[in-house]
Formats: structure tokens, sequence, C-alpha cells
């Protein structure tokens, strides 16, 4: 059996962008994608995984490419009826979204593990890869700030990430397990190559390795381990990445980033405009590849996918998709 499979770590905006690339230039049992439950939340009575759904949304084609979240074309007729009833409306869902949160409401109350559930839907949606959540138990993140702790979700949408970040933990992280198929993707005797997203360092990755045994598991594969930087000449792409960075204390660029994975990776993706970084990425026991890593269409999303790969050695198909949206 080659060694051929890839296994990608991802959350957020930026994560399902290269997963959608990945997914574009792999055959699709080459390719297993975990992603971020840590910002899972219980919303007017629906059990909503955001970063999930963008995952899903993404790589079926139906995310909205101007608020880069959510389905394209929405409505929002539900909520506008919610509120006047009453309800919270500080995190909006809309009327075709509301159809993902409610199919998993059902099943998860019919007791179907959150795995068999993101299976189905992805299939339903046309997604070939595996893709899975990083566990069917329940872990929530949560920050501590100078105004207190908050949950993720009134933190990052309510408070628009405005208050001061002192800390992250991961509640409940100590007693879950990692998903069966994030298990088996690590014990697998055909994995090629970790790919670690840009996704956000500390909301979208940390969750993951806060599971027991992952971190333990990801610092001794002895396969190429490969991130994408999330920063771009010491500004994020997306989200409060680089606040948080500067918050929590580590230095806002590549090198941040470099030694937040120390470790746990082998090369890391970086920018032209961080090219001048490189040898203090090689300083810190890791090799810095150059790349185009701002994905603004799909062509984009394709070539970073097919550059991270090439850096972890993976030969992907001979034949690329070129057509991108802008």
């Amino acid at each position: 059996m080659s060694a051929n499979h890839v296994l990608a770590l991802c959350g957020g905006v930026g994560g399902a962008k290269l997963a959608a690339g990945l997914a574009a230039v792999l055959p699709p049992e080459q390719l297993t994608i975990v992603v971020n439950t840590g910002d899972d939340f219980e919303h007017i009575g629906l059990s909503i995984s955001p970063d999930i759904d963008t995952v899903v949304y993404t790589l079926s084609g139906l995310s909205d490419q101007v608020r880069g979240w959510g389905v394209a074309d929405e409505s929002w007729q539900a909520m506008a009826q919610l509120g006047r009833l009453g309800e919270a409306q500080w995190f909006q869902l809309g009327d075709r979204d509301l159809a993902m949160h409610l199919a998993r409401t059902r099943r998860l109350r019919a007791g179907e593990t959150l795995s068999a559930i993101t299976a189905s839907l992805a299939g339903r949606l046309g997604i070939g890869p595996a893709l899975v959540p990083m566990s069917d138990d329940p872990v929530r993140t949560k920050v501590s700030t100078a105004d207190g702790e908050l949950d993720f979700q009134r933190y990052f949408v309510a408070e628009q990430c405005r208050p001061v970040a002192r800390g992250i933990r991961f509640d409940g992280a100590e007693a879950a397990r990692p998903s069966p198929g994030f298990a088996a993707a690590l014990e697998r005797g055909d994995l090629g190559a970790l790919i670690v997203c840009p996704s956000n360092p500390y909301l979208s990755i940390d969750p993951l390795l806060a599971l027991p045994g992952v971190r333990e598991r990801i610092a001794g594969l002895a396969v190429p381990r490969v991130a994408v930087s999330p920063i771009v000449a010491g500004q994020a792409i997306k989200g409060p990445t680089a606040k948080l960075m500067s918050e929590l204390g580590a230095d806002v660029d590549v090198t941040g980033v470099a030694r937040h994975y120390r470790g746990l990776i082998d090369i890391l993706i970086v920018d032209e405009a961080d090219r001048a970084s490189a040898a203090q990425i090689a300083d810190l026991g890791m090799t810095a590849v150059v790349a185009p890593s701002v994905m603004r269409s799909d062509a984009d999303r394709v070539a970073l996918a097919a550059a991270t790969l090439a850096a972890a050695a993976i030969e992907i198909r001979e034949e690329l998709p070129t057509a991108g949206r802008e």
C-alpha cells in the first residue's frame, strides 16, 4: 500500500478554502478532512456546527462568496419573524441555512452521532472526501477576557472579538475522544501527509490538539507535516488571528505561527511577502516554503493546494481545474 493518503485539519473560512483546493486536486478516497467542533453551540433550540457548515458549504459550492460564511442567495424571513416573536437576533441563521441545523438537530436527538450525520449530509451535497468532526463528544471553546469568560460564539459574533483575550480553554476536551474517522486517519498505514490548513491556530486547530492523545500522535508522525500560515505580512487574511496572537503574547508574524506549531510540523508554507522570514523559521527547526497563499479565487485555492502537496511530496491529478471565481 503506497503512502499517499492526506489528512487535513481545518476550521473557519481559510481552512475551508484550502480544503476545497485539496478536494479539487486529490481523488476523494485519498483525502480526509477533520473539522473543528469547538465552535459548536445550541441556538434557539438548534444544534449549530459553524465550522463544519462552512466547510460543507465551501466544498459543495453553496457558500456565499461575498460574506465568506453561510449560503449564497440567502434570505432571512425566518429570523425576521423570530425577532418579532422576541427571540435572540445576535446570531443570524438564513432560511436555506436553517435546513442544515434542523436536519442535524433532529438526527442528534434521534441518537445519531455527529460523525454519521456529517458524512450523510456532506454526501447528499455531493462532497466526495471523508469529512469528519474532530469529536462526537461535546467540546466548547471558552475565551477568557478582561470582561470575564465568554462562550466562543458570544465572543466572536455577539461581541465581534472586541474584548481583550487573556486565555482560551476547551471545556470538555479532557473527557472527549477523537471521532472514529479522526482516530482512524491518524493510524492509517497509507498516511502520506498531514496538512494544517490556514485556520486560526488558537480557535480552529488547538481544539483538535486538545483531544487526549492527538498532540502526541501528531508529534510522533513519521510523514511530512505541512502547515499553511494564516498570517501574511503581519496581518490575518480573515478573522481575529492577529488580534489574538498579540493579546496572548505571540509575535504577530509567520515566526509566531511557526513557534505555535513547533514540534508538530516540518514545513510552513508562507507567502512571498514573508520570504525574508525563512531563516528564522529554519532556526525553529522547520522549513519555510514560499508560495502565493492569499486565496481570492477557486484557481488560487487549487494553486495553493498543489504547492502544499508538492511540499509534502504528494502527487496530484495531472489535469487541474483552472477556472476561478473572484
